[in-house]
């Protein structure tokens, strides 16, 4: 089969492509490369600047690449806003692949229009990363995601995206159940893809003296992550038990060298809000190490997982926070247990080439 795969998040599409050619398929990644993260792509499309003669050039690359983007058997889009441009600005293109390919798919992979309306409109979160209870978190990134995506052009192009594609597929259960009520017979939940064989320093944690936690910052998002909530807890905790915590926290690193600087270390703090592992929370399991993310029985009922409990679910408060991480450095015997639970959850349900046969599956299914 071949397969163009266009945009990355998190790295989930040039992981994907890894784990259809060992299948046997041909593919073609077309990125910007997650920018900074520089995720390997096959065609690059990235932006030069923020202003409007980098979104001219880049519209301009990308029409220049149309021609290598025809022919395909399936052709997957990462989500809505799928190329380094305003989302509205991307339906002439969604409308060009979905007339020279054989069948388009969209992602549901990142905040979008139905997400952000799930969070805001429904009760099917009891958290989000836009409101807690009936308390909306008022951060300047979610103000600006509300505007765009209730109010702005990726309302128009994510409804004509998702109605006009083959099929939708939904990386996480809260994006799942964003689009399945109303697209509940295009939707379906694949996991997200891990390439396992390449992972260094996979192996059973055992913390000695101190617990070991690696906290990475992106800078622009700190706050939906929750590590603005958490980080402070974290240090609090070092005060109160220096001779049982170390702390390492990084910013902004290219993909390669933020792995490295993992690998000494314990217990990966993560997402605050979310219901499920994320691929950074997957990168750290795949090592070996204990993350404190996002556990809720949603995650493993979607996965049919009835035995494995390897996370360190976090409510959206600081004293659960201070709880759950109080209570790894305390009962070190834990560690060991939830390490090799790690491995083995991210082995069951995320191995990338597992994951490229469900995609494989449900392609075919359309």
């Amino acid at each position: 089969m071949k397969i163009l795969l266009i945009g990355d998040c998190s790295g989930l599409h040039s992981t994907l492509a890894q784990g259809l050619r060992t299948l046997g398929h041909q593919v073609c990644v077309a990125s910007d490369g997650g920018g900074w993260k520089n995720y390997p792509r096959d065609i690059s499309l990235t932006r030069e600047g923020e202003s409007k003669w980098g979104g001219l050039f880049c519209m301009m690359k990308v029409a220049m690449n149309l021609p290598r983007m025809r022919g395909f058997d399936v052709v997957q889009i990462i989500h809505c806003p799928f190329l380094r441009i305003r989302s509205e600005r991307t339906l002439p293109f969604f409308r060009y692949l979905r007339k020279h390919n054989k069948k388009v798919f969209m992602g549901a992979f990142g905040t979008d229009h139905f997400y952000v309306k799930a969070c805001l409109e429904t009760d099917v979160y009891r958290y989000s990363d836009f409101k807690v209870g009936e308390r909306l978190l008022d951060f300047p990134y979610n103000a600006e995601d509300v505007e765009e995506c209730m109010h702005g052009g990726t309302v128009q192009a994510n409804q004509e995206i998702a109605e006009n594609c083959d099929g939708i597929i939904a990386c996480l259960w809260e994006y799942y159940v964003a689009y399945q009520p109303h697209f509940p017979e295009k939707t379906t939940f694949i996991p997200l893809p891990l390439q396992m064989d390449t992972i260094e320093d996979s192996y059973i944690r055992t913390p000695q003296d101190r617990v070991n936690f690696f906290v990475g910052v992106q800078s622009d998002r700190a706050q939906v992550k929750g590590i603005d909530v958490m980080l402070p807890v974290l240090k609090q905790l070092q005060r109160d038990y220096p001779h049982l915590v170390n702390v390492t926290v990084v910013s902004d690193l290219p993909y390669n060298e933020y792995q490295q600087r993992m690998n000494e270390s314990d217990v990966l703090v993560d997402q605050l809000y979310s219901y499920t592992p994320a691929m950074n929370a997957l990168l750290g399991m795949a090592k070996g190490m204990v993350v404190i993310s996002g556990g809720e029985p949603e995650n493993y009922e979607i996965l049919n997982e009835a035995e494995l409990r390897p996370i360190v679910n976090v409510l959206p408060s600081t004293e659960d926070i201070y709880r759950q991480m109080k209570s790894l450095i305390l009962y070190k015997e834990r560690i060991p247990k939830l390490s090799a639970q790690s491995i083995e959850y991210v082995k069951r349900h995320h191995h990338y080439a597992k994951v490229a046969q469900q995609y494989l599956d449900f392609w075919a299914s359309r």
